[in-house]
């Protein structure tokens, strides 16, 4: 077997042995992994992903709110959609890529957003305690 065509083989067979996960952006991959568990398919209540009459009313609450909420826990969803160690940072991201697959045009949220994110789950923390 010639030595370059050896190479260009092994080169083929590498790329083809990474993921489809690797060229996922993180929100993505987040949604894939914890949020598509429940909203792919609806269970308990979730807006699937792409229904936009079930999004139009979340998305009207607004990025700060639909996050933080959502991010504490709300109506049948669990904290952090159920991964203990999601970041407010990834919870967004993944927020958004649903968001944005179901009718909104949202950004990621940059650090002063994400300052009021984290005031409004303080906020909201306090109110579920009473």
């Amino acid at each position: 077997m010639n030595f370059n065509y050896s190479l260009s083989l092994l080169g083929f067979l590498s790329l083809m042995s990474i993921s489809t996960s690797s060229w996922s952006s993180p929100a993505e991959n987040t949604y894939k992994t914890v949020c598509a568990v429940c909203h792919a398919a609806g269970v308990a209540g979730a807006p699937k992903v792409g229904d936009k009459v079930k999004w139009a009313p979340l998305i009207k609450e607004g990025q700060v709110q639909l996050t933080a909420h959502g991010y504490v826990g709300v109506r049948g969803m669990p904290a952090k959609g159920g991964k203990p160690d999601l970041s407010v940072k990834d919870f967004a991201a993944s927020l958004v890529y649903m968001v944005n697959l179901s009718g909104g045009n949202w950004q990621n949220p940059d650090d002063a957003t994400l300052k009021k994110i984290d005031a409004e789950i303080v906020r909201r923390q306090a109110q579920l305690r009473k």
